[in-house]
């Protein structure tokens, strides 16, 4: 990398911290002060530092308005994607990836599972937001009010015997949910299919995306897909790391034996 452009790139991290005068920039970089306004006066003219009235400099509107359009431009699905494949050969279940969008959950992502008993889900298709562990993840992650609200409005179909059956009971799996940084569906859908999820996060650690691997009990039981969250958390957090670019710290814990 040139010399210069490294001393200018030097700069950003360090007005990270707060705004910086001349002298401590110049000695942050180690060159004269006439270098460190030189290199100060070019990141002025492209909008990324700002020169306060009290002549320290701070990181400008531009640099902020660069990382948000990066985020906005991210495509969760496109990093996402080969992770779920490499989850899918190694389980061999169906993995689904899924977002929040205007007041659905919706599948934007699918690997079918590599044995004949399939699940009936497509890309696109919302799912049911009281009991899919995707739709938990998502939802928990909303503040509390927002939370509130959606619960006291959404309906309660019982789908089967272990359907969340109304709004309080909703909130109490959210709030776990939330606690515990995973989700399941055992059986709350369908009673056959069994499912687990974890979050993908953004860069400001809010959940961006929730992953899921599912499968009918005919071929694992729901204890035996339990153990495979580890794995799941692991992976949901390579692609929080890459989709993001922070470091997300791994998962290492054991689920226990019942989930919410």
């Amino acid at each position: 990398m040139s010399q210069t452009v490294d001393r200018a790139l030097s700069i950003l991290p360090l007005l990270a911290e707060g705004p910086a005068d001349l002298g401590r920039v110049a000695e942050r970089l180690g060159v004269h002060k006439s270098t460190a306004l030189r290199l100060l006066r070019t990141l002025h003219e492209h909008g990324l530092v700002y020169r306060q009235q009290d002549q320290r400099y701070r990181l400008g509107a531009r640099l902020f308005a660069l990382a948000q359009e990066a985020v906005e431009n991210l495509d969760v699905r496109e990093i996402a994607h080969p992770h779920l494949v490499q989850l899918n050969d190694r389980v061999g279940h169906t993995v689904h990836l899924a977002v929040h969008e205007e007041g659905e959950v919706l599948y934007i992502d699918k690997v079918d599972s590599r044995y004949p008993v399939r699940m009936y889900s497509r890309i696109g298709k919302p799912v049911a937001l009281t009991v899919a562990a995707v739709a938990k993840l998502l939802l928990s992650d909303l503040p509390e009010h927002e939370r509130r609200t959606l619960a006291e409005r959404l309906d309660y179909p019982m789908y089967t015997p272990r359907s969340t059956p109304n709004a309080a009971a909703f909130l109490r799996e959210l709030a776990v949910v939330r606690e515990q940084g995973w989700a399941t569906d055992l059986g709350g859908h369908e009673e056959s299919i069994n499912c687990i999820g974890a979050p993908i996060r953004g860069t400001d650690g809010r959940v961006v995306a929730a992953m899921s691997v599912s499968a009918p009990n005919v071929v694992v039981t729901a204890e035996e897909l339990l153990a495979l969250l580890p794995l799941l958390r692991r992976t949901a957090d390579a692609i929080s790391r890459e989709y993001s670019g922070t470091a997300v710290p791994e998962t290492h814990t054991a689920p226990p034996k019942e989930a919410s």
